[in-house]
């Protein structure tokens, strides 16, 4: 959290303080004939004044809270942390730590309800769909990258880490049937990330595998094109059952469920491309790889300020929802081309 937002929030709290106390004050204090006011006048006041309390400290408390707390973290040019990368290890394996170790810093979809950030839908969805794509990954890695040609077992960190991640992004300490707490998603994923540089270290000392061959990548790219199918199929499901435009309440969950599953495949794709990068050269697939990145790429970025369902072909109210899934079903071409050159 930013130095302004922190500085901002003492200076919530001191003014509530303050408040507070004047509050005290006034209700101790009496005519200024010396007499108290009586015993249902006062308590009157007391109600009234205590309604007004709670009632401006909802109106602030939430829509300030959502304000400061909503992040939509859709940097496409940010880099794996230096210290979670390992000469001969992997790029991609160290960028999905990193996003999932600045995620969780600010993590929304599991917040109880007296936080402002339960309120929130756009994050929490967008969230979502980052943890799924790398959830996937992760079991890509555990059943073909991190094997050597599938007759090893699976890397036990790496078996770690796709449990770990399969953890329901809403998990908190209750309120999933358990009396007892238990860990919370946050705790969960950043033990799989943990997970995952202590993989990236034993592949950089020769310790674990990681195989970089081109039918392990083709078997990732297929999984990433069924992902992507789902997620189209989701995108023309919701523009197929509503044209309701700006007031689509539910449009705005689907374009962000889909453009954090978007964000998290651009960056792990990336990272892939530089760990393949012999590989992709030799079946001459540089530039078919380079385009797929650029159509992800501007999946990944698109932020409408109000997120519209509108008509196909409306003049006035647009459809994000068709946008998207066009730079989506793009993508999607077009790694399925780069499967077609590996396979030459």
């Amino acid at each position: 959290m930013s130095d302004f937002i922190s500085d901002l929030r003492d200076r919530l709290k001191s003014a509530w303080s303050g408040g507070l106390e004047r509050l005290t004050e006034r209700f101790k204090r009496v005519d200024a004939t010396g007499d108290a006011p009586a015993p249902s006048e006062g308590r009157g006041r007391r109600y009234w004044w205590l309604a007004s309390l709670v009632a401006a400290f909802l109106i602030v408390y939430y829509p300030l809270g959502m304000m400061l707390y909503q992040t939509i973290d859709d940097d496409v040019d940010m880099q794996p942390e230096p210290e979670y990368l390992a000469e001969g290890g992997s790029r991609a394996v160290a960028i999905v730590a990193s996003m999932l170790n600045q995620q969780t810093e600010y993590w929304a979809p599991n917040k109880p309800f007296w936080m402002p950030a339960a309120a929130l839908d756009n994050m929490p969805n967008y969230q979502s769909g980052m943890v799924y794509a790398m959830s996937r990954f992760a079991i890509e890695l555990g059943d073909y990258l991190g094997r050597v040609r599938g007759s090893s077992g699976m890397d036990p960190n790496l078996d770690l880490a796709a449990g770990l991640l399969k953890t329901d992004p809403t998990t908190w300490y209750w309120g999933q049937g358990n009396i007892l707490p238990q860990p919370t998603a946050v705790s969960r994923y950043r033990k799989a990330a943990q997970a995952l540089i202590t993989y990236n270290k034993e592949v950089a000392s020769g310790k674990a595998n990681y195989d970089r061959r081109a039918d392990n990548l083709i078997a990732f790219l297929d999984r990433v094109s069924s992902d992507l199918g789902a997620a189209s199929s989701a995108l023309d499901s919701r523009v197929t059952e509503s044209d309701a435009g700006f007031f689509d309440r539910q449009a705005d969950d689907v374009f962000y469920d889909v453009k954090g599953k978007l964000y998290a495949y651009h960056m792990i794709l990336r990272e892939i491309g530089v760990d393949f990068e012999a590989v992709i050269a030799q079946k001459q697939a540089t530039g078919i790889w380079t385009n797929m990145l650029q159509s992800l790429r501007k999946a990944a970025v698109m932020d409408p300020l109000i997120i519209a369902n509108g008509e196909q072909g409306s003049l006035f109210v647009p459809s994000h929802l068709s946008q998207l899934g066009f730079d989506l079903l793009r993508a999607r071409t077009q790694i399925r081309e780069a499967t077609d050159a590996l396979q030459k």
